[in-house]
């Protein structure tokens, strides 16, 4: 990591502001009145906190301007949630906040590297996102984010998508009634509509000792490609509902082809 930076992410380190404890405690009783100039001011004057703290991740090799961007969501947060009663210092509370997201970054990213455009766009995206959420107060769409940052929505997406850790297919997502769905259960199969492997495994007569439901169930999720949610809408019960149905059919399957 390049150290003794001056312009990290278009910012001048050289002449960021000091706020003075009085102006620091001003200013928080305006965010806490909803005021966004303030908040801006607040963060802006608490950059040097950040910098302060990438210094410890010198021995990263980490890019400079990733860790400061990284380090600039935990300050963020930290000033979102900090509760001023506490009567504790805010950099004392943000610290930590601040070394816990780069410390993520750091893990998620060990595995998989993405190109700095990528992650720019990805940066500006989620600082947009968090700042309609805050105006809005509701989760805004990916066509609001793309009028906001001024780039198109499918690079947005690709961005994003980009720096998410990847996900096994067996990671479980909900358990339901005792029984877990995963990732895979989520996934329609778009590839193998036709020459799915049931069909080489004389099918047709397997599914004759299926219910009508169960039968059901199998053709939308392996000839028709169907997720468990869509199969679900489908026919008018739940995932879980669905996943169990599933697991028995399978089973009543595999023990007549085992015969």
């Amino acid at each position: 990591m390049t150290q003794g930076k001056v312009e990290i992410c278009g910012v001048n380190t050289a002449k960021l502001p000091l706020l003075k404890a009085e102006e620091k405690d001003a200013l928080f009783r305006q965010i806490e009145a909803g005021d966004e100039k303030a908040r801006e001011t607040y963060i802006e004057g608490n950059l040097r906190l950040v910098l302060s703290v990438i210094k410890r991740f010198a021995s990263s090799n980490e890019n400079v301007d990733d860790l400061f961007q990284i380090g600039c969501i935990g300050l963020i947060k930290a000033i979102d949630n900090f509760d001023t009663s506490l009567n504790v210092k805010f950099s004392t509370y943000a610290v930590p906040m601040i070394i816990g997201e780069i410390r993520r970054f750091l893990r998620d990213n060990s595995s998989l590297r993405v190109s700095r455009s990528l992650k720019d766009t990805a940066y500006k995206a989620i600082y947009a996102r968090d700042a309609l959420t805050r105006k809005n107060l509701k989760e805004p769409s990916m066509e609001e984010i793309a009028a906001e940052v001024g780039i198109a929505k499918e690079d947005i997406a690709y961005a994003l998508d980009a720096i998410q850790n990847p996900m096994s297919l067996y990671e479980p997502i909900v358990t339901d009634g005792g029984d877990t769905l995963y990732v895979m259960d989520q996934i329609s199969d778009k590839k193998n509509k036709e020459e799915n492997w049931v069909e080489h495994l004389s099918l047709s007569e397997a599914m004759k000792r299926l219910g009508p439901r169960e039968h059901e169930i199998i053709s939308l999720r392996f000839f028709e490609g169907k997720t468990q949610m869509e199969v679900a809408e489908s026919i008018g019960i739940s995932q879980a509902q669905v996943s169990r149905l599933e697991k028995n059919a399978l089973r009543t399957m595999r023990t007549y082809l085992s015969a």
